[in-house]
C-alpha cells in the first residue's frame, strides 16, 4: 500500500495541473479559437514531453558512460504492437474529441461553473470501469459518485431555464470522451507514461490545429501561442504523465476518483482571475462534491485475492510482488525495467486495482 498511497499525491498533483489548465483556457478563448486553442495546449504538451524525453535520453546515456556501465539487458521497453489500438482510441477520445469539445463548452459557460462540472470526468470514468471493464468499485466509491454527480446536476440546473445549457452538455461530452481515454489508457499504462503522454500531444496537437486552420482559424500572436503552449505542457502534459503512474498503482476508477479534486484548484484560480460572489447553489454543489472525494478518499480495499502467473515489462522495485531472479548482470539499482515473470500467489493485503491486482471478485 505504501506505493498505492505515494500514487494518491501523484494522482492528487496531476488533479492541481489540469485544473489550473482550465480558468487559464478560459482567459485564452478571447484571443484564439477553441480547436486551436486545444491544439497549441497539446502540441505544447508533445513538443515539452519530447525535449524532456530527448534530454532525459541524453543525461541518461551521459551518466552510463561515465559510470562504464550500461542499461541491463532488456531494458528497453517499447509499446507492443497489441497495444497500439488502445493507445490510439485513446489518443482520439482524450487528445482530439475532449479538449475540442471543453472548449467549445468554455466559451458559453463560467469559468469556476465549467471547473465543477469537471468533476464528472472523475464520475464517467468510475461508471466505465465498473460496468464496462470490470473493475472492482465498492460501495463507498459508488456513494462518492453519486455525491458528485447530485452537485454537477445542481449546478448546471437553472429556475425557468428549459432543458441543460448547451455549454454543461458540451463540457459533460468532453468529460465522457475523457472518461472513456482513461479506461483505454489503464490498457497501456505499464508502459513509459511520458511516452504515452508525448505521442498523445504530437498526434492531438496537430490534428486540432487542421481543424481550426480548415475552418478559417488564424495563428494568433507568437505570445499567445507561447503562453498556450506552456499551459498545456504544464496542465496537460505534466498531468498526464502524472495520471499515467498514479493508474498504473491505483486502477481507473480510484485513479479517476482523485483526479476529480482537479475543479476544487480551478475553481480557486479562477475566483482568483475573476473575483466574484458565488451564489447559493453553487456553494451547496461545491460541498456535495467535496464530499464525493472525501469518501473516495477514505475507501480501503482488503481481501484474500489469488495472482495468476503474469509476464509483463514495466518500472519496479523489488517489493513483495517483484521476488524474481534476473537473466542479465544484474547491479543492484532500483528501480529499474525490465521483462519479468509473476508466479501464482495468493495472500491478503489493502490493495488497489493496479496492474498486479485486475482480479475479480
Amino acid at each position: 500500500m505504501k506505493t498505492g498511497h505515494s500514487a494518491v499525491f501523484t494522482a492528487l498533483a496531476a488533479a492541481a495541473l489540469f485544473g489550473a489548465a482550465t480558468p487559464l483556457a478560459k482567459a485564452l478563448l478571447g484571443a484564439v479559437s477553441p480547436f486551436m486553442l486545444a491544439g497549441l495546449f497539446y502540441l505544447g504538451s508533445g513538443v515539452g514531453l519530447g525535449l524532456s524525453l530527448g534530454l532525459s535520453f541524453g543525461l541518461g546515456f551521459a551518466w552510463r558512460s561515465l559510470a562504464k556501465r550500461g542499461a541491463p539487458s532488456g531494458a528497453q521497453h517499447h509499446i507492443q504492437k497489441a497495444e497500439l489500438p488502445w493507445l490510439a482510441g485513446a489518443i482520439a477520445m482524450g487528445g482530439v474529441a475532449g479538449p475540442a469539445l471543453l472548449m467549445l463548452g468554455l466559451a458559453s459557460t463560467p469559468a469556476a461553473t465549467s471547473s465543477l462540472l469537471l468533476n464528472l470526468e472523475g464520475v464517467l470514468t468510475a461508471v466505465l470501469a465498473w460496468v464496462v471493464f470490470r473493475e472492482n468499485v465498492d460501495l463507498q466509491v459508488f456513494l462518492g459518485m453519486v455525491a458528485i454527480v447530485a452537485g454537477g446536476v445542481l449546478l448546471s440546473w437553472h429556475p425557468g431555464q428549459a432543458g441543460v445549457p448547451l455549454g454543461a452538455l458540451l463540457i459533460a461530452g468532453a468529460c465522457l470522451c475523457w472518461a472513456i481515454d482513461n479506461n483505454l489508457t489503464r490498457k497501456v499504462s505499464a508502459n513509459d507514461a511520458m511516452v504515452i503522454a508525448c505521442l498523445k500531444g504530437l498526434v492531438a496537437g496537430p490534428v486540432n490545429l487542421g481543424i481550426a486552420i480548415a475552418s478559417g482559424a488564424a495563428l494568433p500572436s507568437v505570445g499567445t501561442v507561447a503562453a498556450a503552449m506552456l499551459t498545456g505542457f504544464a496542465g496537460y502534459g505534466i498531468s498526464l504523465v502524472l495520471f499515467v503512474v498514479a493508474l498504473r498503482h491505483l486502477g481507473t476508477a480510484r485513479t479517476g476518483a482523485y483526479f476529480s479534486v482537479a475543479p476544487l484548484f480551478g475553481v480557486i484560480l479562477s475566483f482568483a482571475m475573476w473575483p466574484a460572489r458565488p451564489d447559493l447553489s453553487f456553494a451547496i454543489a461545491a460541498v456535495l462534491m467535496a464530499l464525493g472525494i472525501w469518501l473516495h478518499v477514505r475507501e480501503r480495499h482488503v481481501h484474500e485475492h489469488r495472482h495468476e502467473r503474469l509476464e509483463h515489462t514495466h518500472r519496479h522495485r523489488h517489493d513483495e510482488h517483484h521476488r524474481h531472479e534476473h537473466d542479465f548482470p544484474y547491479s543492484g539499482d532500483e528501480p529499474h525495467t525490465h521483462p519479468h515473470v509473476h508466479l501464482p500467489i495468493t495472500h491478503s493485503h489493502a490493495h488497489f486495482p493496479d496492474i498486479h491486482h485486475r482480479h475479480s471478485h
